[in-house]
């Protein structure tokens, strides 16, 4: 198998279903090496879920993967649900999964929210992390949600259209405000529609060339529901960071390893955000591909993330 692209399809040689607080129910999975340095994958969203797709960045000969779903999203239980779901309490089901496990330290990877939580979670528990490997950079500032809501019309202005003429003109001053209202209605009639409308925004931006396959996708009812409902709320409380951001804490980590992947034509998080975070991190290397959007799955970012990964080899 090429190093430069994804290795075959795999399943767990584990699976579990750990409780946590707020009625959660997390699932979780271990894939490859049960011998191997561990390897944490942090879905995007946030509330998208983990796929089987995710278990091929990594050589099942030498890593000891470790997949869940976030509170809320994909197999976790109950799907959509908002109760005690945020930042800090996702970081704190992280510990609760790693201590579940007899982890010591493992190799954080994650993309766009993915990213996110990777840098919160490295930031609070520092001696667990032995490095990570980033896609897509989401630093969660008002900025860049400001971009996903209004600013992607520049570029995609017909996604940008269906996403906000879905809703009643009298409600379009206040897209976010008004597609959470839906998403939050008890009444799948009114949240099933205004999810699979932003979560099919969401992925009709997401690549560089068109890619109906990756609609599709993201217009599935699970995964509509729990990204747009729990994507929506993040965003409507600032993702749940401090005050100060991310960018705040980056001396916590100042002397932690990293590998970042960006596309130059990721529209959902565009390469500025990549460019700031690496500007505060000594230790963090950024390569930047020519040809790609915002999906891990383009060509030139997969290839990537499996050579990033390899990098961190008989390192820890």
């Amino acid at each position: 198998m090429p190093r430069g692209d994804l290795f075959p399809d795999i399943g767990p040689f584990e699976t579990g279903q750990l409780p946590l607080s707020g009625q959660h129910v997390m699932y979780w999975e271990q894939v490859g090496n049960p011998n191997g340095p561990a390897v944490l994958f942090l879905h995007g969203g946030p509330g998208a879920g983990a796929g089987a797709v995710h278990r091929r960045f990594f050589d099942p000969h030498h890593w000891r993967l470790v997949i869940y779903d976030q509170r809320g999203a994909g197999r976790s239980r109950p799907l959509g649900s908002l109760e005690a779901n945020t930042t800090p309490d996702l970081v704190a089901d992280i510990e609760v999964l790693r201590r579940h496990l007899g982890v010591e330290k493992w190799l954080l990877f994650g993309g766009s929210w993915g990213s996110t939580l990777a840098l919160a979670y490295a930031q609070a528990h520092p001696e667990r992390v032995a490095g990570l490997v980033l896609r897509g950079i989401f630093l969660g500032r008002a900025i860049e949600v400001e971009w996903f809501l209004h600013g992607m019309r520049t570029v995609f202005p017909e996604a940008h259209a269906a996403f906000s003429q879905f809703l009643p003109i009298n409600e379009r001053d206040d897209l976010l405000g008004n597609y959470l209202a839906r998403l939050c209605d008890p009444d799948p009639c009114l949240h099933m529609p205004a999810a699979r409308a932003l979560s099919m925004y969401e992925g009709s931006c997401s690549t560089l060339m068109p890619s109906p396959e990756t609609v599709s996708s993201f217009a599935q009812d699970r995964t509509a529901l729990g990204l747009a409902r729990i994507e929506a709320h993040y965003f409507a409380h600032d993702l749940f960071l401090p005050k100060e951001g991310l960018l705040g804490h980056m001396h916590r980590i100042a002397h932690v390893p990293a590998e970042i992947v960006q596309g130059r034509y990721d529209m959902i998080c565009p390469p500025l955000t990549a460019i700031d975070l690496v500007a505060q991190w000594p230790m963090a290397r950024l390569t930047m591909i020519p040809d790609a959007g915002h999906s891990a799955l383009e060509p030139g970012v997969r290839r990537a993330l499996v050579a990033a990964v390899e990098r961190f080899r008989g390192t820890f």
